[in-house]
């Protein structure tokens, strides 16, 4: 406990001059959690006396409760309570105020249990019997500490607003060369080529490309070539005349020409044909087009970005996809890491995602204790569109706006019973072929209907057929 006899007259000036704040007498806000209350009371007297406003904790339950509220600074906590202890609260804070600073105070004995602390997030301990001066030291390079942290983030906010990276969310050293890269590529009209999985954010970036561009204020125009087949794909990009296809009544005007002076985002251009990639490489190359059914070229100009989840190296190897097209597109290279690899960025990510649907659906929803770990630990085979689809439901499903690790996490398919000459795999392709046979059938062939029926992108319902053997064209 603190020692009466090593009390100084410098505290106050100590603390205001590490801070460095203005703008009133109190120097921060500040919760002490103690179960003993002569330690408890005897640290809240010290702390006020050096201008801070404190509030006290009767035990570590209130301690949690109070700390998770956002409305402290820094949290000074004992680590040996009752039921709940010094680490209860420190996981509290920080999973729900994770900008809080946390100070555990340790007795002899329990320097493991302190160091323990500082790797769950606390920012320091202090040992008991501790002085007066060395409580006020610690507690200002804490709020210090806090107030560059937000400094720090205010600018990360500033950042992504001026460069239009509001949906880009992560603090991982990747994402951050991303978006620096981003800012430099974007002013130029180099062609940029976008890989990573399915579901890392190739489209956000794309968009950000555009919105940091000189071409801010003309179209961005996107196209999934996985979900339009070759002679639909070739019409909409191109245009067509008049008569030149069986039901082409009049003349129209292609999207290339509809993003004139803009940029054009081809999502999953390794699923396009040979032909095709020769007629987009002219394109590229001359910046003229030709109608489907005319001879005459139009003049276009756009900014081409690709992206793909495939392999275009390989790809060319095997000699689905042209070489020099694969040159004319790798001009600007990003490549976006899997958010497994990235798991510094979850959090963020949820709190991002729990905000947007919260507000969408008018609840206040939260996380249960312990939930941000399990989401954490999970692999994410969708990435961030996966972990986006989570979010969202257990949003929905939740009971009391505290989301649960059953409503967020994705459950453990229940084992299926034995079926003599058939295999597991048998058994889902079968089910996976029903149900996309039936959503086809229900909206006429319509691929975009049925894959917003079944939850899943135009993308992958395609893939699916092409897998199962399902020919059904878009009507």
């Amino acid at each position: 406990m603190p020692r009466p006899d090593a009390k100084t007259s410098e505290p106050t000036d100590l603390g205001a001059d590490a801070l460095g704040r203005t703008g009133g007498s109190k120097l921060g806000k500040i919760l002490v959690v103690d179960d003993q209350r002569n330690m408890r009371t005897t640290l809240a007297m010290m702390l006020r006396g050096s201008g801070f406003e404190v509030d006290e904790a009767a035990d570590g339950a209130l301690g949690r409760e109070m700390g998770a509220t956002g409305a402290y600074d820094v949290v000074i906590t004992d680590l040996r309570m009752g039921d709940f202890d010094g680490i209860d609260v420190l996981r509290a804070v920080k999973e729900s105020q994770p900008m809080t600073e946390v100070i555990v105070m340790t007795a002899y004995g329990t320097i493991e249990s302190a160091v323990e602390a500082m790797r769950l997030g606390a920012f320091d301990y202090i040992q008991k019997p501790f002085t007066e001066q060395e409580l006020i030291v610690k507690v200002s390079k804490g709020l210090e500490s806090r107030r560059l942290h937000g400094q720090v983030q205010a600018f990360a906010q500033e950042f992504k607003e001026r460069y239009h990276f509001e949906n880009i969310v992560g603090r991982s050293q990747s994402i951050r060369d991303i978006m620096t890269r981003v800012v430099k590529i974007a002013p130029t009209d180099a062609t940029a080529l976008i890989t990573g999985e399915s579901g890392t954010g190739k489209e956000l970036v794309a968009r950000a490309v555009h919105a940091n561009s000189k071409r801010a204020d003309r179209p961005f125009v996107t196209v999934n070539c996985a979900a339009i087949t070759e002679t639909l794909l070739e019409s909409e990009l191109f245009g067509h005349a008049r008569g030149a296809f069986t039901g082409a009544v009049s003349a129209r005007k292609g999207m290339f020409e509809e993003a004139d002076g803009g940029t054009f985002f081809f999502d999953e251009i390794a699923e396009t044909t040979l032909s095709f990639q020769a007629k987009l490489l002219r394109t590229i190359q001359e910046g003229e087009i030709r109608k489907v059914g005319e001879n005459k070229p139009i003049h276009v100009d756009i900014r081409v970005v690709a992206a793909t989840n495939v392999d275009l190296v390989q790809a060319v190897e095997e000699r689905r996809f042209r070489q020099d097209l694969y040159y004319r597109l790798n001009v600007a290279r990003f490549t976006l890491p899997p958010l497994r690899e990235r798991r510094e960025d979850i959090p963020l990510l949820v709190d991002f995602f729990l905000g947007k649907y919260s507000r969408k659906m008018n609840i206040r929803a939260r996380l249960a204790e312990g939930v941000m770990e399990r989401v954490v630990g999970y692999e994410y085979p969708g990435n961030v569109r996966e972990l986006e689809n989570m979010v969202e439901q257990a949003v929905a499903l939740c009971t009391g706006g505290v989301v649960t690790v059953d409503d967020i996490l994705p459950q453990a398919p229940k084992k299926e019973a034995r079926s003599q000459g058939r295999t597991l795999a048998d058994i889902v392709d079968d089910a996976e072929r029903e149900a996309v046979e039936s959503a086809l059938r229900a909206f006429d062939g319509s691929r975009e209907r049925a894959a917003e029926a079944l939850d899943i992108s135009p993308t992958t319902l395609w893939r699916k057929m092409t897998r199962l053997g399902i020919s059904f064209e878009n009507r």
